[in-house]
């Protein structure tokens, strides 16, 4: 009768598990933007304007994407 129940455990835990990887993953990846994007303008390069549009536009689809991800790993994780 445990093993049912740690393994009831176990799925329960997966779900926030997802989203706290998808978080950090996102993070990782915004924080790497800002840095190159900072870098990029201070030492002047010619797509640096370029760089900082994309990186407005990937701040807000970067969280949208990780939302859109982690609300269908829970969609087919709940069957």
């Amino acid at each position: 009768m445990s093993n049912t129940s740690e393994n009831k455990n176990t799925e329960e835990k997966t779900p926030g598990t997802v989203k706290r990887v998808a978080a950090v993953i996102g993070i990782v990846l915004l924080v790497g933007l800002y840095v190159l994007t900072f870098v990029s303008a201070l030492l002047g390069t010619a797509g640096s304007g370029r760089l900082f549009r994309f990186s407005l536009g990937m701040t807000i689809a970067v969280p949208i994407f990780l939302w859109l991800f982690t609300w269908c790993i829970k969609k087919f994780t709940d069957r």
